[in-house]
This record gives C-alpha cells, structure tokens and sequence, in this order.
C-alpha cells in the first residue's frame, strides 16, 4: 500500500511538472491566418497534430459557415481568428467562436455572400506544421475578360473627367484673376472597398469589337499567401517585392493604347500553378509574363536571367534547379488536389505545348533580357529554358523573368528601391513592345 502510494505521488508529480500545452487533450493550435482577395479568401488553421474536421453551409437566414473540429480544446491561439477578419473581406463578415462540447470546438464564420467553400488538410512542409484550409470562392465566377474592358473603360473615363474638372478650374480661377496662384492638389478618390460583386450586364458589340482590338498581357507575380517565396538576408520576401514591381508593370502598360495587363493576384494571397495559366488563358492573353527574385545557396549569386518553356531538357544543370524550385509552390502555397478537376484537363492540355509556342517565347525573352541587360547585371546573356509549369500555356508566349538575385545583399538592396524597380518595369515594358512591334497579335475569338 505504501508503495503505491508513493507510486502515484511520483506520477503526480509527473503531471504537474508537465506544461499546460504538454498535458492539453489531443491537437495544440500553433498559428491561424487569412489571406482575403476579391477573387477568394483562404482560412488557415495551423496544428502540431492533424485535426479532424466536418463542416456545413446553413443558408437559411444570413448565410454561414459551420466548421466543428473534434478532439480540441479551445486556446487563446484559435480566439485570435476573431481579431484577424478585416472589414474589407468580399466573403467574410466577422467569426465566432466556442467550445460546442466538451472536445469539440465549433467556428461559426459569418458570409457577405454564398459561397463554395473547398476543404482540405495539408501535411507539414517548409516552415508548416499540419495545415486545415478553408478557401471560400464566390458561388458564379466573374468573366475576366469582360473585367478588363469595363475596367479600362472606367479608367477612360475618370481620366476624361479629371481633365473636364481641372479645365474647368482654369477657366474658373482665370475669371477671378488669380491666374497666379497655385491651385490645391485634387484628391484621388479612395480605392473600391472589396465587397460582393454587382452582377455585370451583358456586353454590348462596341465591347466586343474592343475585345478583338485589344492587346492582353497577363502579368504573373509568383508565390503569394501561405508561400513567401525566396527570403533575403534582411528579411525581404520575394512574393512582396515581385508583387511591387508587378502593380507597376499593370500600370504602365495599362497606359499604353489598346494595351491592358491582367495580374494572376493583385495581393498577398496563393494562387496555385494551374491557375495562374488557366487566368491567363481565360482572357486569351497575348503574353504571360512571371516575375520572380532569385536565390541560391551562395550569397554571392547575382544577376536577372530570363526563361522560356522547354520541350525537352533543361538548358543547363542551373534552370532545371531553377524550374524544380518554381514548381514546387504548390506544395508549400497549399493545393486542394481533390477540387482542381480543370487541373487534370489542363496537364492534359500543357503538355502539348507547341513548337510555335516556345519559338515566340524566345523572341520575347531576348527582348527582355536585352532590356534588363541595360538596366543591370545578367546572371546569363542569353535566354535560358526548362519545365516551369507556369510557363505551359499552349497557345501563349510566356516567360518568366528572375529580376536579381534576393539572396545577395547587393541585389536585395536593389529589389527594395523604388527606383531599381521603376528601372526595371521601364525595361520589361520596352522590351514587350519591341516584341509586339515586330510580332502583332492575332485577332482575338470572340467568346463573349
């Protein structure tokens, strides 16, 4: 009896030197995140061990999410999904969040919209333990094509309009004789705050025959979201810096005559592989255009290179690392493989890449590269090729363009500068329409 007794002593003793997160029933909760975009928002709950899930969609009333995650306790880590929900989320109106039973924790999330939600877990990877994901996509999806005339329409018109009110003021200021004096700036006014979309009315023939007439040029930030991408010495990451240059890719060439750019993302969220060629292939885009920052395991690597798609073997040992490095995003973005039906399709598709295909990128990169050589120094003078996988559009010339190297200090240094990246759109952008001097686009299907 005795010895018992000092049995369990010692295994209390036992217990309580334990933490409160050793002794916690089944999964801990080590991080939750949202990446909200206008095209989907993505819900990331993060867990040292798999978490066993169900969810539903309760339609009547205001529309809601219920997620029930069984075996968990509720932790101040999973209240923080409550702070982490903004006020401009497309799908998202706020989360709440409670102990439903006694080991099961059930989170509600409020929708602004229906939605489609796709459910699936990821194995850790990278710098991730066990992933849930909830990615919350919109019910009917939008024609991108038909955005990019609407959107270039209402540019026109607000640069239109801009010019009526400062003539205007001219002739307003002229009449009062104080010619000389400087007129307050005028605001510009506040972006569109993201929000369910208005249904579109059908397009009219004059928005057709623009369709035809105009040149599209998908521009491809890589990463995004759950996938940083290369991190620099100083801590810039690649998926911020490649997201900088490409907003001001889209606006420059936005400003060119028949000209419109479409970004793959235009914020901090993941878009996998597969779809960033099919966006491209949605708005029948003249040119796909990825823009990524290299990294080696050497900090003195440095120099922008060029690539194109390879039918066969990569050009050198340095793009095949090159490629296998790009193409494995999805692993660490997070892909739903269960949900990705088009995916299977479009593998299909990408692997009868043309001849032609691969011909026109090779134009294009030298274009390119001769404009970054410029600008800066080239880790390669010529354009390189291997299997990226976002480069198989089929019937799209497409590049991707390696701006420096993040892992050298120098180069990281310069991806930082706002001038280095003016310098390098102005490059990008003149080496595009070098190349669409010499090779006009063929006129566009009508498909709406």
């Amino acid at each position: 009896m005795i010895q018992r007794r000092q049995w369990m002593l010692s295994g209390g003793a036992l217990v309580l030197s334990l933490g409160a997160h050793d002794i916690v029933f089944g999964a801990a909760i080590v991080a939750v995140r949202v990446w909200p975009a206008a095209e989907y928002t993505r819900v990331t709950i993060e867990s040292d061990l798999p978490l066993a899930v169900k969810h539903f969609v309760m339609s009547e009333g205001p529309p809601r999410l219920v997620v029930d995650i069984d075996q968990l306790e509720l932790s101040p880590t999973l209240r923080e999904l409550v702070g982490k929900i903004r006020a401009d989320d497309p799908f998202i109106a706020g989360v709440r969040v409670g102990q439903n039973q006694p080991r099961v924790v059930r989170l509600v999330v409020d929708l602004k919209q229906g939605t489609a939600p796709q459910q699936f877990t990821l194995p850790p990877v990278a710098a991730y333990g066990h992933r849930l994901v909830f990615d919350l996509y919109p019910l009917q999806e939008r024609d991108p094509l038909l955005e990019l005339i609407r959107d270039k329409e209402r540019a026109e018109k607000q640069a239109e309009q801009a010019v009526r009110d400062s003539l205007g003021e001219l002739m307003r200021r002229a009449e009062r004789g104080d010619m000389g004096a400087a007129s307050a700036p005028r605001r510009s006014a506040a972006p569109p705050a993201l929000g369910t979309p208005a249904p579109l009315p059908p397009p009219s023939a004059e928005i057709r025959r623009k369709v035809e007439r105009l040149t599209v040029v998908a521009i491809d930030p890589g990463h995004g979201g759950e996938d940083p991408g290369a991190i620099g010495p100083s801590g810039l990451r690649e998926k911020d810096v490649v997201l900088a240059v490409a907003l001001k890719l889209r606006d420059r060439l936005n400003a060119l005559p028949g000209t419109r750019a479409m970004l793959t993302r235009d914020a901090d969220y993941f878009v996998p592989l597969h779809e960033r060629v099919r966006k491209a292939r949605r708005v029948q885009a003249d040119l796909f255009v990825s823009v990524h920052a290299d990294a080696f395991l050497t900090p003195k690597a440095r120099g922008a290179s060029v690539f194109a798609l390879s039918s066969g073997a990569a050009t050198s040992a340095a793009a095949r690392w090159m490629a296998d490095k790009e193409n494995a995003a999805d692993i660490i973005g997070g892909v739903n493989q269960r949900a990705v039906k088009d995916a299977q399709v479009l593998r299909a598709l990408v692997e009868m890449s043309t001849a032609a295909q691969i011909k026109d990128s090779l134009r294009v990169g030298h274009e390119v590269l001769r404009g970054i050589g410029k600008i800066g120094h080239l880790h390669k003078s010529a354009v390189e090729q291997a299997g990226f996988a976002v480069l198989k559009a089929p019937d799209i010339p497409s590049i991707l363009v390696e701006t420096a190297f993040i892992s050298n200090p120098e180069e990281e240094r310069l991806l930082r500068s706002a001038r280095y990246q003016d310098k390098l759109v102005d490059a990008l952008v003149a080496g595009i329409r070098r190349y669409f001097a010499r090779h006009p686009p063929l006129p566009r299907q009508r498909v709406l």
